[in-house]
């Protein structure tokens, strides 16, 4: 299994490629605020790098349950200069080369990202929430990643209903699979992602994640971004505690089933407990 980006291509030989989480913003669910500055955010993205990231996300919109959309200016603001910074340092040398992936559902965000050096373009609707992003994505040939929500962020958790999560859930990624080639994507740009916790019950996630492999049939990288999220600390039996240990517990369980992508907060750790697992099974 191969993903063609932009400019660099990604394999899964020894397991999952970690994504290392960039939010600039001062509302998401887990470290929102943290990062929200140019500065902060650059360094951090210097340490997940350091600490072993494969592949960098950054996002300028919480797309946490509830939250409040971004007007456009306001997320270009957030990320693009963070997205110039680390691609003029990767240019420079100063840090290691790695795709940098812009978490966005706005195709006029995604394509000044991709202009400051992003490689990935990944939707949180599937690159269907602005009817240019399908486009933008075919011309700069960006790797993608699809993603599939059961309404929106503001909507998403008020009552989601499926007749068979697994199934509806492939059938939609097989869908949107065959239009994004149909709209002029090639099939080795494309990866898809179930979207744990987006319109899905506590049921509806362990599901998803007992059941992940069903998915990796749709023949394209499948990520899964499980990272802190509530039915972490559901499964803890308490949602006000650490969900890294838990994080990395589910992280191990992916891994096993063939998961191309983990998309995490805790990098170091993460990269640590793969390489156990693969002196292991190897």
């Amino acid at each position: 299994m191969r993903w063609q980006l932009r400019t660099q291509t990604l394999t899964f030989d020894t397991g999952p490629a970690v994504m290392g989480i960039v939010n600039v913003t001062p509302d998401s669910f887990s470290d929102g605020g943290r990062y929200h500055s140019t500065d902060a955010a650059v360094q951090h993205a210097i340490q997940l790098i350091a600490d072993g990231a494969d592949i960098l996300d950054i996002g300028g919109e919480s797309t946490r349950p509830y939250s409040a959309p971004v007007a456009e200016q306001e997320e270009l603001d957030r990320v693009i200069p963070v997205i110039e910074r680390l691609s003029a340092k990767m240019i420079a040398d100063e840090i290691p080369t790695i795709p940098i992936s812009i978490d966005t559902s706005k195709a006029t965000v995604a394509d000044a990202a991709i202009a400051a050096g992003a490689n990935i373009i990944n939707d949180v609707t599937g690159l269907a929430g602005d009817p240019d992003m399908a486009s933008v994505a075919a011309r700069t040939r960006a790797g993608v990643c699809a993603m599939h929500m059961q309404g929106t962020p503001q909507t998403m958790q008020d009552d989601p209903r499926y007749d068979d999560v697994v199934e509806d859930i492939y059938r939609y990624l097989e869908q949107r699979r065959e239009q994004l080639l149909a709209a002029g994507i090639e099939a080795n740009r494309i990866c898809l992602d179930p979207g744990i916790g987006f319109g899905k019950t506590h049921e509806h996630n362990i599901r998803l994640v007992q059941n992940c492999h069903r998915f990796v049939e749709l023949g394209c990288p499948i990520l899964i971004g499980h990272s802190r999220k509530g039915f972490i600390g559901k499964l803890l039996g308490d949602k006000q505690t650490n969900r890294d240990a838990g994080t990395l517990a589910i992280t191990l369980w992916l891994a096993q089933q063939g998961m191309h992508i983990v998309r995490v907060h805790e990098v170091a750790n993460t990269k640590s407990a793969l390489k156990a697992w693969q002196g292991v099974i190897c």
